[in-house]
Formats: structure tokens, C-alpha cells, sequence
């Protein structure tokens, strides 16, 4: 085992020793995520400039330590967890907006930056970043990147990649590369951008990011529509896709999910599920017309339909979507999520058939998510004493994989593979694929020092 006790004035060297954190006391917060818990680092590293960045990964890339880049720790799937020792590089001290281009619509931002900040810093100026996680509050932007995060808006805005023009990242021999350009058009080179947004801190450690920015909309408008059951929802949504209204996002939420929301003391204003959570965005008299149309052919196929009277109220009610996950926690001793998506036409389809399966498996479920791009989180709750019910649950997610891919969609929309989605990997992508991307693997990090393990389930 590697002695990292004698790297600790190597390491002070380059960001001094008050960023250099050891033992238990201040390093055991970064054992976890949002879901998944591994071990605590050797050492917690918190640079705070490109150049104390590249300082860090020369000297793990000589010595052969393990490092993981982190953000604020809000993944799903352990992606920012060690599985074994290793060094964390804790970014959050990088997070500047560096230059905001009001003309151009473009801002650049150090990785650390808190997504809602940047959000709300360009909407001052009249722009608008349209990518919005349920935990906005709290992520970070590297963090998006680093999982190509989606969100809320996703329907009419897409994900983080459609937002990243360029990086500045640090490679794992300490090497810097700039990728993309600040322009919206340019084709010189590969799309090496593309390939690090979503990579998942194993290709190299974004620290600066250079986004596309949008004119912020004039108005905004929440409209809810209840449904008799959530097979009707997914009617719903196609219904709305097929109409000239592109929403900014359509969220799902089932029966489970509103009482869980309900009962942590969030008040929906007599909305009943499941429902669609619509918003509108755009001109005001655009909007208006909108709202009108949805609510004439949700109203044909017998949803109950309600609108937000004020910002505060649609505030409200996108406040009480954001706590589901968080509220669920409380409904049983434990519970599993997965994040998987499915085309439109398939949405119908796969809910029948996850509600199948757990009845099956005898296994409470709740579905919810950012239905208009097909994007659902699953979970299923359990207690971990119970014999038997590990084995069913490991059953259980093994069956939604497979349901979701045989639907012509995928095993994780948003939240990456990370740890927990591993094992599933080869069920989704082809051993062509997989020799592939382990190549591009070892290329950027031939002594595999970045966020070992993650990802790419050993041969």
C-alpha cells in the first residue's frame, strides 16, 4: 500500500498546508455522494487556480496516486467516491465568473462555481442559462459538465453539453489543453469538448468552462394537469410534443411522490396525481396563447387542468418538485433510484411495465422525472433487514435495465455510471464500444490515476 503520508509537503508546496486536509475529522464528509458511500480519502486537496491544479497532478501522476476531482458531492452514483485509497481534489474554491460577454451571450466560469449563482448572475444582465438540475441550489457547473447534467428544461433547452463551447482542463500528467473555441460555429480538430463533458473526472479535470448563453424570456408560466392515471400522463405528453407548443419542461409526478412532498410539508395548492408540471416560457402574449391551447387539448383527454395565478405560486410549486428525491428518503427505511429514459413513443410502455415489475416483485415504486424527454426516475423502497431483500432489489434494477434498453432507451439519462451503474455497462454498449472507450481511456491516462475504476467494469 502507498505510504501518502510522506506527499503531504510535496502537496503544501503548491497550495499551501491549510488546503491540504488529512484524517478523519475533516476528510470523512467526502466519503460520500447524494446516494452512494465509499471510503474517506487519504488527503482532501482544494486548489484554488489552474496552476495548483496542474502542481496536484504532477506530482500524483509520478508517484502513481489515485485522484478524484469532485464538486459539491450532489451525484447519484458514486462518481466522486473512493472505492480504495486515493487523493480527492475538491474544487469548490474555483468559482469565479471570469468574463461575461453580453454581446457574444457567452460567460466564462471556473468549475467550482454553484449553477444557481451562475443562473442568477446572467439573468441579471438579461441572459438566461437555460440548464437547470433539481439541485441547482447546490451543484456545481464542473459538475454538470463532468455528468453532462439535465434538468428541468431540458424539453426546449437540452442538457449541459448543448451549452459547452470550450474547457480549459487539466490532463493527468498535469498538462493543460483547451478545447472548443468561443464561437457558436467552428469544425477545426475532433470534438475533444464533447468528449469530456459527461466523461465523468476520468479523462483529465475540467477547471474552466466557456458556455453558450440564451436571451432570458420575457415570461414565464406553471401550469399543472392532473390525470386519472400515469399511463394517461405519458398520453399527455405526447399529446402536448405533438402540439405547436414547445414547453420549456414537462415534468411527471406519480401518487407516491405528491404524498411524499405533501408530507414533508410542501403545499401543491390541491393538485392531485399523477400530473404533468408544465412551463411556458417566451413573450408574454405568446405565452398566454400557449397556456390556452395546452389547456384545450389536456382538457380532451380528461386532465384537470391548473395555472400558477403569480410567480410566487409557480415558485412554490417548482420548489416542491425539487425536494421529491430528498422526500422519499423519509418514506421507508431505504430506497434505490435509477435514472433511465426511453423515447416518447416508449414512455407509455416502459411505466406499464416498470408497475409490473414491482408488483411482481412484491416492491413498493414511485415514478417521476422530466417526462417530456422521456427521462424517469425510478425508485423502489425496502427495508435492508428483511431477508431476502437485498437480492430483490439487485433483481428488480437488473429487470428495469433491461425493460428500458429492449424500449430502444437507455440505463442512466442524467446521473451518470459511475459505481453503481458498472455492472450494466456491457448490457447497453458493445464489446467494439467498450474496447473503444477503454482505449481513449488509457490514452489521456495511461497509468489510470483519474477516477480509477469508474465507469468501465474491469476485464
Amino acid at each position: 500500500m502507498t505510504d501518502f503520508a510522506k506527499y503531504f509537503d510535496s502537496f503544501a508546496g503548491v497550495l499551501g498546508a491549510d488546503n491540504v486536509w488529512r484524517g478523519e475529522r475533516e476528510c470523512a464528509p467526502y466519503n460520500h455522494d447524494n446516494k452512494i458511500t465509499g471510503l474517506t480519502p487519504i488527503y482532501v486537496l482544494r486548489p484554488g487556480s489552474v496552476p495548483e491544479v496542474q502542481g496536484v497532478m504532477r506530482i500524483c501522476n509520478e508517484h502513481g496516486l489515485p485522484v478524484i476531482a469532485r464538486g459539491a458531492g450532489t451525484g447519484n452514483v458514486g462518481g466522486a467516491v473512493c472505492e480504495g485509497p486515493a487523493v480527492m481534489l475538491d474544487m469548490m474554491r474555483m468559482d469565479r465568473i471570469i468574463a461575461l460577454d453580453s454581446v457574444s451571450m457567452t460567460v466564462k466560469v471556473e468549475a467550482g462555481l454553484i449553477t444557481q449563482k451562475l443562473q442568477t448572475t446572467v439573468e441579471e444582465a438579461g441572459l438566461f442559462y437555460p440548464p437547470d438540475p433539481a439541485s441547482a441550489d447546490a451543484c456545481t457547473i464542473g459538475g454538470n459538465a463532468a455528468t453532462n447534467a439535465g434538468g428541468l428544461r431540458a424539453v426546449k433547452y437540452g442538457v449541459t453539453k448543448d451549452y459547452v463551447l470550450g474547457l480549459r482542463v487539466v490532463l493527468a500528467d498535469g498538462r493543460l489543453l483547451e478545447t472548443g473555441r468561443a464561437t457558436r460555429k467552428g469544425v477545426v480538430g475532433y470534438d475533444l469538448t464533447s468528449l469530456f463533458v459527461g466523461s465523468e473526472g476520468t479523462l483529465g479535470v475540467i477547471c474552466e468552462l466557456t458556455l453558450k448563453l440564451v436571451r432570458r424570456p420575457d415570461c414565464r408560466k406553471t401550469m399543472a394537469a392532473s390525470f386519472m392515471d400515469i399511463e394517461h400522463c405519458a398520453e399527455g405528453v405526447e399529446k402536448i410534443l405533438q402540439s405547436p407548443v414547445l414547453p420549456s419542461g414537462i415534468e411527471m409526478v406519480d401518487e407516491y411522490c405528491l404524498a411524499a412532498v405533501e408530507r414533508s410539508g410542501k403545499d401543491l395548492r390541491g393538485i392531485t396525481a399523477p400530473f404533468l408540471l408544465i412551463e411556458l416560457d417566451g413573450r408574454k402574449n405568446v405565452v398566454e396563447e400557449e397556456a390556452a391551447l395546452l389547456d384545450e387539448i389536456l382538457t380532451k383527454i380528461g386532465a384537470k387542468t391548473r395555472v400558477a395565478e403569480n410567480e410566487k405560486q409557480s415558485r412554490e410549486i417548482w420548489d416542491a418538485r425539487r425536494v421529491i428525491s430528498d422526500a422519499l428518503k423519509e418514506m421507508a427505511p431505504k430506497k434505490i433510484a435509477e435514472d433511465v429514459a426511453v423515447p416518447i413513443s416508449a414512455l407509455a410502455k416502459t411505466l406499464g411495465e416498470i408497475e409490473q415489475l414491482a408488483k411482481r416483485l412484491a416492491l413498493q415504486h414511485a415514478v417521476y422525472g422530466h417526462a417530456g424527454d422521456g427521462n424517469l426516475h425510478v425508485n423502489v423502497f425496502f427495508d435492508p433487514d428483511e431477508q431476502g431483500a437485498p437480492e430483490k432489489i439487485e433483481e428488480f434494477r437488473g429487470a428495469l435495465f433491461d425493460l428500458t434498453l429492449d424500449n430502444g432507451g437507455t440505463i442512466s439519462g442524467e446521473h451518470g455510471v459511475g459505481i453503481s451503474k458498472r455492472p450494466f455497462i456491457a448490457r447497453e454498449l458493445s464489446a467494439v464500444s467498450l474496447d473503444l472507450h477503454r482505449s481513449m481511456k488509457e490514452l489521456f491516462d495511461p497509468r489510470g490515476i483519474l477516477n480509477p475504476g469508474k465507469i468501465w467494469p474491469r476485464k
